[in-house]
């Protein structure tokens, strides 16, 4: 996210301000020799249904744009489908985000422009018919990491919407690396440069920090707001909107938090690796979020990388001292910032496919095994909204993966 990621954010900025304008750029053609990357398909009993939708917050001005007086969104809609059969998978980045992503992305020590980024399938399929035998089901939304898309989450969203879910995930326009909207304009990220000019000030940086979390936020409230009218007659339905939790990598885990204290309707939330601070690093005290000074009443989950937990990160400590809320916590060993990202199942195949060294896919994913590290946070995540939005009292924190270290209240 962003309080750790500023070398990266500043390093790219000059590559962002020097780029394409958005709102021309377009699909071009395959180099031969580009790697072509696969995610893994989800785990759970209903094959998976998708749609994306465009909502517009006419309530607000775009923060980022202000010339904007709209705030237009992207998001897309996970669900557990009948049949699929005739229906395609889902690109998990549009042609559009493809070319922001290669240029900008969070993957560090990858050749960008060596990857065919717009040829990745999701294992979501597009328009295929909802399975209502079960429903309605319980409504989770993801928010991704700063910089980073909302299809970045890919691998955890399918596999929670194949386990009876439906998945909301959302991009932030001008914090994402890129947003293709339906008539094919496409925004690209605004935080490198908003870094570059509040560098080196640390007054300004957090001041931007603050500034990124509170559009995520609201990004967020709009989206319970907006999201009984905006979604297709069939689904309305499917969606039980009095079980709504939230989960979310890096700025995005800080994002599922912080909307679950500013907003009831959010009753679990879950932080992948996500300092609660306006810091730059984990490790840094002070600053506090809300979230963490107030502390929680309501279910949460933290996931650290390993190394992160409440002795180690000031912010999670300070939010487990002070709520009163049932609270689960676990490190994974071995897992790196990224672990819980499509960057798992996917920095091993570039790493083979360019031949990129040992060094970079720990430096992306840390050194856990990529099956094992997918498996226990899918089980992970399903235990505890199955616990908390489901009321399943035996579904707890599986303790069957030697690389997972339990914490609990």
């Amino acid at each position: 996210m962003l309080t750790r990621r500023t070398a990266v954010l500043s390093a790219v900025a000059a590559v962002t301000l020097s780029a394409v304008s958005a709102r021309t750029v377009s699909a071009a053609p395959r180099p031969a020799g580009r790697a072509r990357l696969s995610l893994p398909a989800p785990g759970g009993p209903h094959p998976v249904g998708t749609v994306s939708l465009h909502l517009v917050d006419t309530t607000r001005a775009d923060p980022w744009v202000p010339a904007r007086p709209y705030r237009e969104l992207m998001i897309s809609v996970r669900y557990p489908a009948r049949a699929v059969a005739g229906h395609p998978r889902a690109p998990q980045l549009l042609p559009g985000e493809a070319a922001g992503f290669a240029e900008v992305n969070n993957f560090a020590g990858v050749p960008g422009d060596r990857v065919d980024w717009a040829a990745t399938r999701t294992h979501a399929h597009e328009g295929a018919p909802a399975d209502r035998s079960r429903g309605p089901y319980p409504v989770v939304c993801y928010s991704p990491g700063a910089g980073d898309p909302r299809s970045l989450g890919s691998t955890l969203c399918d596999d929670l919407a194949s386990r009876g879910y439906v998945v909301v995930t959302l991009d932030h326009t001008y914090d994402a690396s890129a947003v293709q909207f339906p008539d094919g304009r496409v925004e690209r990220t605004v935080l490198p440069a908003e870094f570059d000019k509040a560098y080196p000030d640390e007054g300004r940086i957090r001041a931007l920090l603050e500034k990124t979390m509170a559009v995520r936020v609201a990004d967020t409230r709009f989206l319970l707001d907006a999201l009984p009218g905006a979604l297709p007659r069939e689904l309305r339905d499917l969606a039980d909107r009095s079980r709504t939790g939230m989960f979310g990598h890096s700025a995005g885990g800080f994002t599922a938090l912080q909307a679950m204290h500013d907003d009831r309707r959010v009753l679990a939330g879950a932080n992948f690796d996500g300092v609660l601070a306006y810091v730059q690093e984990d490790s840094d005290p002070g600053h506090l979020s809300a979230v963490a000074a107030d502390g929680l009443d309501r279910p949460f989950l933290l996931v650290g990388k390993d190394g992160n937990d409440l002795s180690t990160v000031p912010s999670w400590n300070a939010l487990w001292r002070h709520s009163r809320g049932h609270g689960a916590g676990l490190t994974l060993r071995g897992a790196g910032h990224a672990t819980y990202t499509d960057a798992e199942p996917m920095i091993p195949q570039l790493a083979r496919q360019l031949g990129l060294p040992r060094a970079t896919v720990v430096k992306n994913i840390g050194t856990v095994a990529p099956a094992r590290a997918i498996a226990a946070e899918r089980a992970c995540l399903s235990a505890f909204f199955d616990r908390s939005l489901r009321g399943r009292d035996e579904a707890e924190l599986p303790d069957r993966y030697p690389e997972v270290r339990l914490f609990r209240r």
